[in-house]
This record gives C-alpha cells, structure tokens and sequence, in this order.
C-alpha cells in the first residue's frame, strides 16, 4: 500500500468536484500524493483503481439526492470486503447525504460541507479528535503548529455572572470554534485580588466576571475541558501583579502573559502605581514569564492609536514594547496589530502602518526571539448597528489577514452595543471562519499596493528618526534609553510620545494633536492647518520648552536603571 497516496472522485453520476478538488489540494500542502480521477466516476471503475494503486486514502464525494446514493454505497462497502489492502475511506456531501453515509459506519470521516479548514488539516495529519487522532494541544505554540496555516482565533469572554460565564465557556468549548477564551474579569478581580477588604461590592461584575478565589479560576477552567477543549488565558492584574501571574499559570494554565508596557497606572487611571514603577513592573513580569517559558504579548501600540496618536507613535511604540521583551528574556512574542484605531482610518493605510509596525517588530528576530502575529478589529469600528458589524468585522479581518496572522483575536460583532455572550462569540468566530477560509489561499495581495507600500515606508522613516532622537537625547544618562524606565516615562511626561487623549496637567504636558487625513492619523498643526513630520513636531516642543533637562534626568534608584 501507498502510505502517502490520496485518491478522490465524485461518484456514481455526480459531477460536482469541488469539494474533492479542495480535499487533494489540502492533501497535497501536507505532503501527501494525490490523484483525481474525475466525476462520475461508477463504482466498480473506482475499485479497480483502488486495488491497482493500492491508495492509502480514497476520498469520495457526492451531492445529489439522498436515495440515489444508497445503492452506491451498499456497492462500495461491498466491494471493499473483496479488496486485499482496505484503504481509509473519507466522505464528503451535502448534510442529508452525509447523514445517509454516516449511519453505514463505514467511513473513517464523514464531511457535511460545513466543516473549515483547519478541521480538514486536523484530519490530514492525524489530529483530529473525532476520529481517534491526538486532543487539541494546551500549549499555544504545539497549538499553532496543529493548525497551521490556518490561524488560531481567540475571543474575550466574561460576563458579570459568574456562574453564567462558567456555563458560557462550556457552551464555547463545545461549539468548537474558538482556539482561545480570553477571560475578562472584573475590575475587582484585576486590582484587588488580593486584598479583598478594598474591592468596592457596587463594582462587582463591572467589566467583565467576578473570580473571587483560586477555585473559582479552576472551575473556568474546567469548563473549557470539553468540545475542542480551548486554551485558557486572562488578563494581567494592575496590582500584585507578579502573585495574579503565578495563579494564572497555576489555576488555568495562562497560554500567554499579555501586559501593557506603559499603561494601566496614573497615566490611564486603571491603576494608582506611578508610571515610571508600572514600566519597571511591566518589564519584571515580561521576565517572569520569560523565565518559565510562558509567551508574552505587550499589548502596547493600540493603547496609543486608542488615544489618538499619530501613526508614527503607533509604530514606534510597537518597537519599544518588542524591545522590551527581548532584553526581558521573552522568546516566544505575540505582537499584537489592532486595525482600524482610531476608527475614522482608511483600510489601505490602517495596513501601511500594520506593515511597518511589522517590519520593525520582526528585525528583532533571531533564534532568541520568535514574534508571533496576532490582528484584531478595533473597537472603535464597529456600529452599534448588529447587521453593519457584522460586515465591518468580516471587512476588518479580509484587511489584516495580509499580514499573515498566526492568530485572530476575534471581536464581538455586538460589542459597541453589549457585551458578547456565548452565542455572539460562536456567530463572530464563524463569520472570521468565513473570511479565513475564502481568502488563506489564492487571495490577491492588498500590501503589495502602490499606495500602501509608499505610506509604509514613510512610516518606517518617520519612526526611526523618533527612536534615533530618543536614544541621542538620553544617551549620556543612560545605556539603553528605549528599555529604561525613567526615560520612557519622562518621554511621556515630556510628549516626545504622546496622545490628544491623555490628560494634560503639571506632569504631563504634551502638546500633540492629530488628524486623519486622506486615511492617515497624522501630527497636526491647527493653527497653519497642515500636518508636521516628526522633526518639526519635536521642534515645537523644544520650542515650548518641554525638551529642557530633557538629557539630565533625576537621580535613580539602581534598580529603575537598565
């Protein structure tokens, strides 16, 4: 027998061969030999080929009327019994059809036509769990090579009922869909963990799901062990934030550490620590995890686009917070790309900025640093009208799958209305199904548009002249200025980075503004009403006086220094 050969036809007097054609295709990316033999392929015709080319798998379709296939089957199942060698035998129809061949028993894998891709792979390479293949892996990266090409998908889920998010995560699991549960829980949760004298019983449930104890982690966990059995992670707490990672990594096995690297503090509100402590904070936990071994996304860059940063910030920030992971340790690096923030963003440029966030990102790879792609829809996108997200959100992910994505980061279609239950996390992971199946092979190539290219590279440009002027400025105060703490945090309090939306006062006092302009977010001048290029940005704030003292920090504690 040929251990690698795949046979495929459409039978009896079907001459509908798509769905075999795909099968071989799929068959073929994954090593194996493949032959077609044609539609309207009679029964007897097929064994003969079979017992002539002795295949290891013979996949057969049919899309006609229920009862007319009854007869061929009995044929084949039949004339399998005379054969010497028995091939694994695959069938694919419409679902009343299928249903027909499936009672038979016969056939090692049944397809309805609703199945996605990376189930027909799973099966290919023996993974599939349905038909005695190895479980879906509870390590992300052994889980991204099961699937690959086709991404992971990961959803948030969090519902201020407890006991409604358990039964969620379960409904979640066993529809099969989603690689990931993202769980959201409350602010209470996130800040106050461990010291539940302060949490405040009025915000219980406020953003997301009230886990009040070790035990009530392990039950969510334990929700998700059935169905395709996803993997687990949360988000970061604001406080105590190094005892919240090691419960994660204890009670649900945390995929990935996801924490921002100047966020979550005085700066945003989502926290009372001082900025230059969340940065050092940041840097220690991405080290943490690097140490054991655990992923780690700084989910960075789109804190600043969400604020109204200019593009070049977005950029830039997506480097630093990269840069940091590595000189933390981190090897395994999930680089997030939040399209369409801010919201008003051109599709064609929203990629520019995507692709250059990109490049820089992955000139830090080496055999100690592995980025991982990670796209996403942003919230600012969609309409608070279901039916428009919908299509925004199958848009949103045509756009980013040109950037190769290793995992989708799925965001409820209801989300600008109410927070996604479980059936609105199935709906929204099948309508990026949808879009990943039609386009993953043979799409045309939107980056490598005229337009795009040029904005990407401008981009590029723009952003090395900011991190250049960050290094130049603080180099004689210290040895690595992008991973020092103080420096980042006095760039901010200065505005050398900065967005409209954060809060100007005595200790930061940044003067951007910004404006989308032909599907850009640019560095804007209202008063000549014309956008600025980074040298002339940082001009106006020397100009301002903001730069001054800029290059003799105040004295640090050893520790803040890097």
């Amino acid at each position: 027998m040929d251990h690698k050969l795949v046979l495929a036809a459409s039978l009896g007097n079907c001459v509908h061969v798509a769905g075999a054609i795909h099968f071989l295709e799929l068959a073929a990316d994954e090593g194996y030999e493949t032959l077609f033999l044609g539609p309207a392929v009679g029964v007897d015709a097929l064994l003969r080929q079979v017992r002539q080319l002795r295949p290891a798998m013979v996949a057969v379709g049919y899309r006609l009327t229920p009862d007319n296939v009854e007869p061929l089957l009995d044929a084949l199942i039949a004339g399998d019994r005379q054969l010497e060698q028995h091939p694994r035998w695959v069938f694919g129809g419409t679902r009343p059809v299928a249903e027909r061949a499936a009672r038979r028993g016969f056939f090692e894998k049944v397809f309805y036509g609703t199945e996605e891709m990376d189930e027909t792979i799973a099966f290919l390479r023996g993974a599939d769990p349905a038909s005695g293949g190895t479980a879906p892996a509870d390590d992300l990266l052994a889980r991204l090579a099961q699937k690959s090409p086709y991404p992971l998908l990961r959803h948030h889920f969090g519902l201020p009922d407890f006991a409604a998010t358990e039964a969620g995560i379960g409904e979640i699991a066993r529809a099969g869909v989603l690689d990931v549960i993202s769980l959201g829980p409350d602010q209470n949760t996130q800040q106050y963990f461990f010291h539940p004298e302060q949490r405040d019983p009025a915000m219980d449930g406020a953003g997301g799901v009230p886990v009040r104890t070790p035990q009530d982690f392990c039950r969510l966990k334990a929700a998700s062990r059935q169905g395709n059995a996803p993997l687990m992670r949360c988000y970061s707490g604001t406080a105590d934030v190094f005892q919240f990672a090691e419960l994660l990594h204890r009670t649900i096995r945390n995929a990935w550490c996801a924490v921002p690297l100047c966020w979550y503090n005085e700066l945003d509100g989502r926290g009372a620590r001082p900025l230059e402590v969340s940065v050092r904070e940041a840097q220690a936990l991405m080290a943490w995890h690097g140490r054991r071994g655990i992923p780690v996304e700084a989910n960075e860059p789109h804190h600043w686009g969400l604020r109204d940063a200019h593009d070049v910030i977005s950029v830039v920030m997506a480097y630093v917070a990269a840069y940091n992971a590595k000189r933390a340790g981190v090897r395994d690096y999930i680089s997030q790309y939040m399209f369409n923030v801010p919201g008003s963003m051109g599709f064609a440029m929203d990629l520019a900025k995507a692709l250059a966030m990109r490049e820089l990102v992955e000139s830090l790879a080496d055999d100690s640093f592995r980025p991982l792609r990670q796209v996403r829809a942003g919230l600012p996108f969609l309409s608070g009208d279901l039916d428009v997200a919908k299509g925004q959100l199958a848009a949103s992910t045509f756009s980013s799958m040109a950037l190769g994505p290793h995992i989708i980061h799925v965001v409820g279609y209801s989300e600008a209305e109410h927070a996604a239950g479980p059936a609105v996390v199935i709906e929204s992971c099948k309508i990026v199904r949808g879009v990943v199946r039609s386009v993953l092979y043979g799409a045309a190539d939107p980056a490598a548009d005229g337009l795009v290219q040029q904005r990407r590279a401008r981009l590029l440009e723009e952003a090395r002249f900011l991190l250049a002027f960050i290094r130049r400025l603080y180099g004689g105060v210290s040895a690595d200025p992008l991973a020092d703490p103080a420096v980042l945090a006095d760039c901010i309090r200065r505005g050398i980075l900065d967005a409209p939306h954060i809060l100007k006062n005595e200790k930061f006092r940044g003067l951007l503004e910004t404006r989308v302009v032909a599907g850009s977010c640019l560095a804007w001048d209202s008063r000549e009403r014309r956008p600025l290029t980074e040298a002339q940005r940082l001009d106006r704030l020397a100009a301002a006086g903001n730069l001054e003292g800029a290059g003799a920090l105040p004295a640090r504690s050893p520790q803040s220094a890097r």
